[in-house]
């Protein structure tokens, strides 16, 4: 099977977590720690992103922030393919920064 920037997959999670409380702050705290140790990365503080090498590892990572989400509060999970992340354009302020660099590929022959 040939790796190519459509097969290559990139995983977003967008979530809105209640910090009311203490235990909500845990919670939230707790879902944030557990996304990175699952290889995500913070793109901002309530995206995460994650790079997969195929549809088939996106879907087991959407399992497991399925199984990670707390009581209460929104998560979205958006997938991607390579070639879509390429073309993101990330701003701060009026100057282009930018894009974060491709993971390095490993190939078996």
């Amino acid at each position: 099977m040939e790796l190519n920037g459509y097969r290559i997959m990139w995983l977003f999670v967008f979530f809105d977590l209640p910090t009311e409380t203490k235990k909500d702050r845990r919670n939230a705290s707790g879902f944030r720690n557990n996304l990175l140790k699952d290889g995500f990365s913070m793109m901002q503080y309530s995206v995460y992103v994650r790079h997969c090498a195929s549809s088939e590892s996106a879907d087991v990572h959407e399992k497991r922030i399925h199984k990670l989400l707390p009581p209460l509060g929104k998560v979205s999970v958006l997938r991607i393919t390579d070639k879509q992340f390429g073309n993101i354009l990330n701003f701060w302020g009026k100057a282009a920064m930018p894009s974060a660099p491709q993971p390095t590929q490993l190939e078996l022959f």
